[in-house]
């Protein structure tokens, strides 16, 4: 048995015609677990997908020393098994499949609508169809998991009904149940709340002690302990390695002319005639309560947001807060049935959805996940202004070149001409966000915005949002699960936990 868990030798690899890394020299040791930290675009994701053999290696040798230990001790199964069934990934995305057409296709407001919603397996149905582990005496049964994860509350819901933290709760448990030697892991860290973070830190322990070898992307301020060594990565080069306690984070790079963006944003917002915001309220929610079969999701929440107003909405995974905001962007046909004004006009009184949705921009995390990949990132801001998931109308050139310049905004003007589904989850995530300001809304629901971004991003777009409220009397609803997040412009709060409201400030 050799040290080398798993060796790049000289490697060269490419992902459809774009070439990712070149000459790379990468080895993960026996007993040694990976953090892969640098700025977006860095490399984090394409070096998992490497070394989960989904790349075109076209120079150099991949070594993979787990398998060949693997051989040594075990006959090979058949002349199919290789070394990536000893590999399990969770990445950024899930590919749940529905039940009659066998297809992942599904879409952005399936789990508002019952019937589609039911076409959705239940995570009993999921993990049932994952079989059982192939290996005899597995250390990750079914059963361990399912108490591991706390998945047996979940065992009746439609996979699409999940929040994020119960998503990835189900997807690393999924993982685990392959009893995997090599374990790689894209941003898990991504939309959990504190609580989560925790659990997730001591679930990590467990799965190295457990014998298997952990290779995570994530920032490089939140490295578990579990975790041994942290490669840096820059534009697709290895810039150092070092084990964690020697690793330093580099200081992030602030945008060097703050005053130029602001002039920018205040140009935009001033050549965007918006909606009319002669509202006398922009929300008024009297005690909604939404129900999902036996589970109260929302119970008697009361809200009223005037036009100006900034809220952070916060409250732990699953308490409610998506459910919420569904009811204010038009996903959720229950908010027929809810007392609930959104400017000025009562829900179901004859406005269309389109009304409704012209004056709110819109992310999330379900957007990002669902939101159609076949356009250009230049595309996908355009259509921002028409409320459309993607363009599917001739672009105007005076549109397009709003949109780009929203692209320069956000320092991704490179991509505007590259395919949504082509680029880094992070650049996706940022075009979504130009997406949603664009269109200057007098009400923009950011719904955990920063996710995915590194630290300069981060900055940058916090910036960006203060210099918005500074030139435009924008009403904000701002989710996050990190205090830091919040921009200044911010003063109230509403907190909900398990579906209740539990501060209102």
């Amino acid at each position: 048995m050799t040290s080398s868990f798993l060796s790049f030798q000289n490697v060269t690899a490419w992902h459809r015609d774009q070439l990712l890394f070149t000459n790379l020299d990468f080895e993960v040791k026996r007993g040694q677990h990976w953090a892969l930290v640098g700025e977006s675009g860095a490399g984090k994701t394409s070096l998992l997908q490497a070394m989960a053999g989904r790349l075109s290696i076209v120079g150099g040798n991949v070594v993979y020393g787990f398998y060949d230990d693997f051989l040594k001790t075990h006959p090979k199964p058949d002349v199919f098994f290789s070394f990536q069934n000893l590999v399990a990934e969770v990445g950024q995305k899930h590919s749940f499949r529905n039940v009659s057409s066998n297809t992942a296709d599904f879409y952005y407001q399936q789990r508002y609508h019952a019937a589609d919603a039911a076409d959705a397996p239940t995570v009993d149905q999921y993990l049932e169809a994952l079989g059982a582990p192939a290996q005899e005496s597995p250390v990750w049964t079914r059963e361990k998991l399912v108490q591991t994860f706390r998945l047996a509350e979940l065992g009746s819901q439609q996979l699409i009904k999940l929040s994020n933290g119960e998503t990835k709760r189900l997807l690393l448990a999924a993982a685990l149940l392959r009893n995997p030697r090599l374990l790689l892991l894209d941003m898990p860290l991504t939309g959990l709340d504190g609580e989560a973070r925790a659990h997730f830190e001591e679930i990590l322990a467990e799965i190295t002690a457990s014998g298997i070898t952990v290779v995570m992307a994530t920032s490089a301020l939140e490295i578990p302990k579990a975790i041994t060594h942290v490669a840096v990565l820059q534009q697709g080069r290895l810039l150092s390695t070092q084990t964690k306690e020697e690793f330093i984070p580099r200081a992030t790079h602030l945008s060097e002319d703050p005053e130029r963006q602001a002039a920018e944003i205040a140009n935009l917002l001033a050549e965007s005639a918006p909606v009319p915001t002669s509202f006398q309220t922009i929300l008024d929610l009297k005690n909604v309560t939404i129900r999902y079969g036996d589970k109260t999701v929302l119970d008697g929440v009361n809200w009223l947001v005037f036009p100006g107003e900034r809220w952070a909405l916060l409250g732990p995974n699953g308490s409610g807060k998506t459910t919420l905001l569904s009811l204010l962007n038009g996903d959720n046909p229950q908010a027929f049935a809810q007392d609930i004004t959104l400017f000025d006009r009562r829900r179901g009184t004859g406005e269309t959805i389109w009304d409704l949705k012209k004056k709110i921009g819109f992310v999330s995390p379900e957007l990002f996940q669902f939101f159609p990949y076949q356009n250009t990132c230049l595309q996908v801001v355009e259509s921002g202004l028409y409320d459309t998931l993607g363009l599917f109308k001739e672009s105007q050139p005076q549109q397009e070149a709003k949109a780009m310049r929203w692209l320069e905004l956000l320092e991704i003007a490179q991509h505007a001409g590259t395919k949504l589904r082509q680029t880094s989850a992070s650049t996706q995530r940022l075009c979504l966000l130009a997406r949603a300001l664009i269109k200057h809304p007098p009400l923009l629901i950011l719904d955990e915005p920063c996710q995915g971004l590194d630290p300069q991003q981060q900055h940058q777009f916090k910036q960006l949002l203060e210099a918005i409220c500074a030139h435009s009397s924008t009403t904000l609803l701002y989710v996050t699960h990190y205090p830091a997040e919040i921009p200044n412009c911010v003063t109230k709060v509403l907190r909900l936990e398990q579906g209740r409201v539990q501060e209102k400030s």
